[in-house]
């Protein structure tokens, strides 16, 4: 069984997932933007693997290879970033939970894969911001991701169950989807803001040395 990496326990770490076209990216580079000096974005490791050539195929045994990857790549990613920014929360574009919505079977299987569990990857972060897919409220999920290329059906499908895992999670908020993309991203710019508020008030702060005489 794998075990947990240390962190340090002034990083927070809250994932940023939904279904396909649910605008999760967008928000956190706005996000990033606004208040970059408290928060560290840590990009999708599926993205990065495939526009990278990392072969993508539907063939189920391809894809669990191809899982199983995007999970090692993910944890690392977020640990290079959590140590080069050890005060500032992280943004995780999606997490290593996400993978088990993508794939060719049952979800424990998948953690069982990776050597790990499910409960111990929720543990890993500590907040989760749910994007809702535009496919859910029959909206267009055609977007500038070229590595994209789900139905609506397919993707009204993977964010039902990417919502039943994440939403297992203590501090879950869903950002529903709306007509107005400018209303979604706000409403979920205000969650993101709330919650890098309220976990980083709520970090334990360092003690103080005491001074040698």
């Amino acid at each position: 069984m794998m075990k947990q990496k240390s962190r340090s326990s002034k990083c927070c770490r809250i994932v940023l997932t939904g279904g396909p076209g649910a605008g999760k990216t967008t928000a956190a580079d706005l996000f990033r933007r606004e208040i970059g000096d408290r928060v560290a974005l840590v990009p999708e490791a599926a993205t990065i693997l495939f526009q990278g050539g990392f072969p993508r195929s539907r063939a189920p045994q391809a894809q669990r290879f191809a899982q199983t990857a995007i999970y090692h790549v993910q944890r690392d990613l977020e640990d290079v970033q959590a140590a080069l920014y050890p005060d500032r929360a992280l943004l995780c574009d999606r997490g290593t939970i996400d993978g088990a919505a993508y794939w060719p079977g049952e979800v424990h299987d998948y953690f069982k894969a990776v050597g790990t569990t499910f409960d111990a990857e929720l543990q890993r972060y500590d907040a989760v911001i749910f994007f809702e897919s535009a496919a859910c409220g029959g909206g267009s999920i055609e977007g500038g991701n070229p590595m994209r290329n789900e139905s609506v059906e397919e993707a009204i499908a993977l964010d039902t169950k990417l919502r039943a895992l994440w939403s297992r999670h203590e501090r879950f908020v869903l950002v529903p989807h709306n007509p107005s993309f400018f209303k979604k991203i706000s409403f979920g710019l205000a969650a993101l803001e709330s919650m890098v508020a309220q976990l980083q008030q709520n970090a334990p702060r360092p003690q103080a040395r005491k001074s040698r005489r």
